[in-house]
């Protein structure tokens, strides 16, 4: 009762409390809990606002491009010019032109073109395909896929990736698929 008339009250210290025992009142404890969660959704709110700003966007290459002109590729060629970038090659035989995934049907690996051999070569698993895009070594179940293969309103060759064909589904035969010499 004296504490009380000092003007101490409020319950400084815990009358079961040792000494050196910190202690606070439940109505301090539950503010500071309380301003803590404001602050702690306040920061929250603030960093998904400020990522808002920044997007997650991928800058995939387009799905169609031009190719250059039909003269630019020699017959018996394949052009690796285009791999890199698009993961596609364009062969050119004595018929035509047509555009060759470069991704192995196995597992999504991209093989090599290996010229001596005349052949394409993944080095993942050991697929080989013909320059033809068929396949006839390794685990890889089915040939290349073709690109649709057009010329465009000015004379280049243009590939369009969104427009895939399956020799297996006989779809090798469209005439999308391979663009004849003329």
């Amino acid at each position: 009762m004296e504490e009380r008339e000092r003007g101490g009250g409020g319950g400084a210290a815990r009358p079961d409390a040792g000494a050196g025992t910190l202690w606070m009142p439940r109505r301090d404890w539950l503010a500071r809990i309380t301003w803590w969660t404001v602050l702690g959704s306040l920061g929250a709110m603030t960093g998904a606002s400020f990522r808002m700003l920044f997007p997650r966007v991928t800058f995939d290459p387009p799905a169609a491009f031009k190719a250059g002109s039909p003269d630019e590729y020699t017959v018996g060629e394949v052009s690796e010019r285009w791999k890199k970038r698009f993961r596609v090659w364009v062969v050119r035989t004595e018929e035509g032109f047509y555009a060759l995934s470069a991704k192995c049907t196995h597992l999504g690996c991209t093989p090599n073109w290996i010229e001596a051999e005349g052949k394409f070569k993944c080095p993942c698993h050991g697929s080989g395909f013909y320059s033809s895009g068929v396949n006839f070594e390794g685990p890889a179940p089915r040939p290349l896929e073709r690109f649709r293969i057009t010329l465009a309103d000015d004379g280049q060759l243009f590939v369009d990736r969104s427009r895939s064909y399956r020799q297996e589904s006989g779809e090798w035969a469209s005439p999308e698929a391979f663009l004849p010499f003329s």
